[in-house]
């Protein structure tokens, strides 16, 4: 088996309850606990430990503390993850980051994992765990793949406490434009006090086009492309904007969406890059705070110099007011409910907080229904 397939049966043992907590000391199963309690706010560490793990499985000679080619018989870990090991902990659901484990400053120093490693990574108990698992499979021998089924026995079970599911719209039918439109203002502008929630407007945007594309000519032969994650770099999500529409394989058109930031000139120009690099027909920008007041002159100046130069239409308008306007569009608004509504069960970067928002909100029109 390759590295992926290797990770995945390991996955799939998890989910089938495979036992090997006998073959484990009661220390390592602590450390264990520990790190799955926090894998979610330090996927960075969860990353690497599972990078580590797979690595040894796969290479036993290889002291996988020396996580980095520039030591002497060491190895590139963050190379090995990024092609490896975080696109499928993506693809099955397990927490990652956007490219690399090692992208956490505190994990990338030009220091060997050993116990008394300096870098202060996440909380020291996070940080003990980590390096005496590590010290656990390259000193003391211990089988990668017993900790690693602990492992993520431990976080599907957390993730099944965690579930919530969406309470279903009394009367779906009396659903209205003007009423939907209030609930999405309502959760956008909600204060989480935590990040992820200017990703709630691109699902928004994602759910309407998902319908668009079946409903308006305009999109009859386009595609959307999967979502990325919400906190990748542009050089590192290599993609036009937060949502991209293709056609015959070719980018047609992208959406940016800037929730709490006016859209100045900068804005623009960034958007003038990715169209000059990816070549859309149409690069909307949307945002709550409509166009900067002083950058105005400047704005409409790049989108008519876009226009010219490159043939692409610039479009910027307000988040809500689009969202409006294609509600119009679809035929059915329930299903618009439900599709979004089903984006955000699904999503593995938003937070308990913002899938138990909108529920609170759902539960709320259903009182009016």
């Amino acid at each position: 088996m390759n590295y992926n397939e290797i990770l995945e049966e390991l996955h799939t043992e998890a989910i089938e309850q495979k036992d090997y907590s006998n073959k484990l000391n009661p220390k390592t199963l602590q450390n264990i606990q520990t790190i799955a309690q926090k894998s979610f706010n330090q996927k960075g560490v969860f990353t690497v430990l599972v990078t580590l793990s797979i690595y040894k499985k796969i290479h036993s000679k290889q002291d996988i503390r020396l996580h980095r080619k520039e030591f002497k018989d060491g190895f590139s870990g963050r190379s090995f993850d990024t092609k490896y090991i975080t696109p499928i902990l993506k693809k099955i659901g397990l927490p990652s980051m956007a490219e690399s484990g090692w992208l956490t400053r505190t994990l990338e120093t030009s220091e060997p994992y050993n116990l008394n490693y300096k870098a202060n990574i996440g909380n020291k108990n996070v940080k003990k765990s980590f390096l005496e698992l590590v010290n656990d499979i390259e000193v003391n021998k211990v089988n990668p793949q017993y900790i690693l089924v602990e492992l993520f026995k431990l976080i599907i079970e957390i993730q099944e406490l965690n579930r919530i599911e969406i309470t279903p719209l009394k009367s779906p039918e009396k659903l209205t434009i003007t009423r939907m439109v209030e609930l999405l203002e309502k959760q956008f502008s909600f204060n989480y006090k935590t990040s992820y929630g200017a990703k709630l407007p691109v699902l928004a945007f994602y759910a309407i086009y998902q319908l668009l594309i079946h409903e308006i000519s305009r999109y009859q032969r386009c595609k959307l492309k999967e979502l990325g994650s919400h906190t990748a770099s542009d050089r590192t999500s290599k993609s036009a904007g937060d949502i991209e529409l293709f056609m015959d394989e070719e980018l047609f058109e992208a959406i940016e969406i800037k929730l709490d930031k006016p859209i100045d000139a900068t804005i623009l120009r960034i958007a003038k890059e990715k169209i000059v690099r990816f070549n859309p027909k149409r690069y909307y920008i949307f945002s709550n705070l409509g166009i900067e007041e002083k950058d105005k002159n400047e704005v409409f100046g790049i989108i008519k110099e876009v226009k010219q130069e490159h043939g692409c239409q610039i479009i910027v308008n307000g988040v809500l007011d689009t969202l409006k306007y294609y509600m119009r569009l679809i035929n059915n608004l329930e299903v618009f409910y439900q599709v979004y509504s089903d984006l955000i069960i699904h999503d593995r970067e938003l937070k308990d907080i913002h899938k138990q928002v909108w529920n609170g909100l759902t539960k709320e029109l259903n009182n009016e229904l």
